[in-house]
């Protein structure tokens, strides 16, 4: 069924829904033989995309992407950031001060000054975190600054806001989206290590068909 990888129960903020899926799957453990995988039968709240709308509470320029000017991308992610930001800080109050931004170890502005310059330098771009290779180091910012960009969006309750509309939005209409896409197609090509494995994880599976290498 449609579930997002990474959110076995469906989608945050149902908590009846999970509480079925949960309790469905703790009752295969009644089985005396197997095989015990089943379909779960009921499609998650929200998954139907076309039933409702969703809009970012923050209003972004059309993103553009320009691979040949570090200066003018990093202005432009850092502007989403700026933007973002008391949306951010709103969705950590709501959540008792609770965050999943920060695994990196740097802050939104640093990220988007690394993205800009990993744009135009690609594979000669230096590593962002000491002990890791590019690619790696380049997936723990990206994901980083996408809990950043999720979590703002999120600060107003909304139920229709699922998972892929949430992406939707985010690789369709943020120059964070436009950049992480651009990054990904040229490091499909790339014959440095590190760097090919990283560009296959980079966007969800649901995100892949956008941007050259879709």
């Amino acid at each position: 069924m449609p579930f997002e990888l990474g959110r076995p129960f469906g989608a945050p903020n149902e908590p009846d829904f999970q509480r079925r899926v949960l309790s469905d799957c703790l009752d295969l453990l009644n089985r005396d033989h197997g095989p015990v995988l089943e379909d779960f039968p009921d499609t998650p709240p929200g998954a139907d995309e076309e039933q409702h709308g969703w809009a970012c509470p923050v209003s972004f320029p059309e993103p553009t992407v320009d691979v040949s000017d570090e200066d003018l991308l990093r202005q432009a992610l850092e502007q989403e950031i700026a933007l973002l930001r008391p949306w951010y800080e709103q969705s950590k109050a709501n959540r008792n001060d609770r965050t999943n931004f920060g695994i990196s170890g740097k802050s939104p502005e640093e990220i988007a000054a690394f993205l800009a310059r990993m744009v135009v330098m690609q594979e000669d771009t230096p590593p962002p975190i000491d002990g890791l290779a590019l690619g790696p180091g380049h997936k723990r910012l990206a994901d980083d600054i996408r809990s950043y960009y999720v979590e703002a969006v999120i600060a107003r309750p909304d139920r229709h806001a699922t998972d892929l509309k949430i992406a939707n939005w985010l690789f369709g209409e943020t120059t964070l989206g436009k950049t992480l896409i651009a990054i990904r197609d040229w490091a499909m090509d790339s014959e440095e290590p590190s760097i090919r494995p990283m560009a296959l994880r980079l966007l969800p599976t649901h995100q892949r068909h956008r941007g050259r290498h879709g």
